[in-house]
């Protein structure tokens, strides 16, 4: 995962840079985009033809490296193996799936297909069919590595999807390093030592209470897309929705899956994804969730504290990120004499503190008076331990990158932004704003190799193709314009989803949410998610459907093997009590 470019750009980054000035500086690799079947080992004659390669563009040449107009032929394919692991003492016997399902962007004419004989997208010819449909339309191969229990029912088992962010980041995160039966071991809160590196059994899988589904988005991992505008018909808010919603319900056709208790999982952007996707499956596909389960939640971009400077009068994301400014604060012992040194009940004053004084003095913006403004800065220098001169300078309105660089300047350290309880050497001593991410440069390379070995040894998938963990180009090609429901247009502004899962919850009021957070999360500060949350537009007595879980740690709340414990136990107690089990036979 070393950065490229501008180093600013790490793995989940909620979107900066873009053309609405939400987003991006993405992703923390630059890699090769390749586009074409990917296949496991033992299903070689499902192989496209090898000497049919493709380039950065997803441009396609010949064994002589001529350019070829040929488009890659995507295909359904399937990887089967067994395998068992042991969790709270129980061993729960499994099979493995890895495989690709293609999907088709929103308006595709499937009774083209059919005619084409081309229902599962496994042959292509562009001169097929005076409609202009068949063989020419984009498609996108998603790959999934699904785990199933052994022995049990399909309406007795619950199954649930789980998914990373980016955009452009693959599933390769939450399936080593969270759920699935095996784990990658990384340092706690500091640089994890180079290869190699050390795969367990994972006692805190979620098999225990849920089969699980690892999905990668199109053009990440082994996922790929083809045709004309594959971009345009992948690559944004709507559209990725579509395909993920498309992509379920074809699992569940495919595995028999229709009536077992159904979950999300998304992390960081993947919580945007959920909302979209939630709303998406109620209303497209007829499918009741029993729950969503958010993890790092950003659902309103206005409310992000990356680069909050852009959009000047919105001044939500200084209120929201300032709880996370103080547990940082906390944690690396930068807090003046006097402050409160526990630390939930410090979250606790400066929730109130961010909410009531700080928001009526950023409201009055030019107007606060000088007193009223040399108070608050003396009152932000207690809760952040920043210079009251610089906070004063700063109009009292500090950036993530600006408190990542300012927090732990005078030893010339970085301050972690997916956790800030990690710190590294500063890039540039002069800089104004954290030039890399401390945590991401820690754990990347561990999680990356050992899914590359035990994706191709263990899952018996992927030998000759090149699993993409992050893609940069994704985040910067993202379509940020949304369609919320009830609209007649996309929005222009930035990007809000929280109509989407509001209209979720109404179309299925028992629908019920999770959302946990870790409080050293600069990314996605965890009151955040608490702020939307508790303005969702929904009646009051929905808002008894959604849970708050609040961890030790960072973004990644499992990259702490403690807060991978308790986020477990409560992930499956949620699913437990949500999986309406009692209402099937045993």
């Amino acid at each position: 995962m070393a950065p490229t470019g501008r180093i600013r750009t790490w793995r989940e980054h909620p979107l900066r840079d873009s053309a609405c000035r939400l987003a991006a500086l993405l992703l923390a690799t630059s890699v090769f985009v390749s586009s074409g079947c990917l296949v496991p080992a033992q299903a070689r004659d499902n192989d496209p033809d090898p000497a049919q390669s493709a380039d950065a563009s997803g441009s396609h040449h010949d064994r002589d490296g001529h350019r070829s107009d040929r488009r890659p032929d995507l295909k359904a394919t399937e990887s089967l193996t067994d395998g068992s692991v042991t969790i709270g003492g129980a061993r729960v016997d499994y099979q493995a799936a890895a495989g690709t399902l293609v999907v088709h962007p929103k308006g595709w004419d499937d009774t083209a297909s059919l005619m084409h004989g081309q229902a599962t997208g496994s042959d292509h010819d562009d001169d097929k069919g005076d409609d202009g449909k068949a063989g020419k339309d984009a498609e996108a191969s998603m790959f999934y590595v699904a785990y199933f229990k052994k022995g049990a029912r399909a309406e007795n088992r619950p199954i649930t999807f789980l998914y990373n962010g980016g955009p452009g980041s693959s599933s390769v995160w939450l399936h080593m390093g969270a759920f699935g039966p095996r784990r990658v071991i990384t340092a706690n809160d500091s640089h994890t030592d180079a290869a190699p590196y050390s795969l367990v059994d994972n006692d805190e899988s979620l098999l225990d209470s849920t089969d699980l589904v690892f999905i990668d988005a199109p053009g990440t991992g082994f996922s790929r897309i083809a045709g004309p505008d594959k971009e345009k018909s992948f690559y944004g808010i709507d559209q990725d929705g579509h395909a993920f919603s498309k992509f379920i319900a074809a699992f569940l056709s495919k595995y028999g899956r229709w009536n077992s208790p159904k979950y999300l999982f998304g992390e960081s952007y993947g919580t945007t994804r959920s909302a979209v996707l939630a709303n998406d499956l109620e209303n497209d596909e007829e499918i009741d969730l029993n729950g969503v389960i958010l993890l790092s939640q950003i659902l309103n971009f206005d409310a992000s504290i990356d680069q909050p400077g852009f959009n000047p009068g919105v001044d939500l994301p200084y209120v929201v990120a300032l709880p996370t400014f103080a547990a940082t604060a906390w944690y690396h012992h930068k807090l003046p004499a006097g402050t409160s040194t526990e630390l939930k009940p410090l979250l606790a004053e400066v929730q109130h503190f961010a909410t009531t004084d700080y928001l009526e003095a950023l409201a009055q913006g030019a107007a606060l008076d000088p007193a009223a403004r040399e108070h608050i800065a003396e009152r932000l220098h207690a809760y952040t331990g920043l210079p009251v001169d610089y906070l004063k300078k700063s109009d009292l309105r500090v950036d993530g990158g600006q408190f990542e660089k300012m927090l732990q300047d005078d030893t010339g350290t970085t301050t972690g932004r997916l956790d800030s309880r990690f710190s590294g050497p500063s890039m540039d001593p002069l800089s104004k704003e954290a030039d890399y991410d401390p945590q991401s440069a820690s754990i990347g390379s561990a999680y990356v190799s050992v899914f590359n070995d035990y994706v191709r040894r263990t899952l018996k998938y992927g030998q000759d193709h090149y699993y993409k963990p992050d893609v940069a180009e994704i985040g910067k090609a993202w379509d940020m314009q949304h369609q919320p429901p009830g609209a007649d247009d996309k929005q222009q502004s930035s990007a809000n989803v929280m109509p989407d899962l509001a209209t979720a919850m109404k179309y299925n009021p028992k629908l019920k949410i999770q959302l946990n957070a870790g409080y050293f999360d600069l990314a996605t500060p965890y009151y955040e998610g608490v702020y939307e949350m508790q303005h969702l537009p929904i009646p009051a007595s929905l808002q008894g459907n959604i849970e708050f879980r609040q961890y030790e740690s960072g973004h990644m709340v499992y990259a702490n093997q403690a807060a991978l414990k308790q986020l477990h136990d409560n992930v499956a107690d949620f699913i437990r009590r949500t999986d309406n089990q009692h209402a099937t036979s045993p």
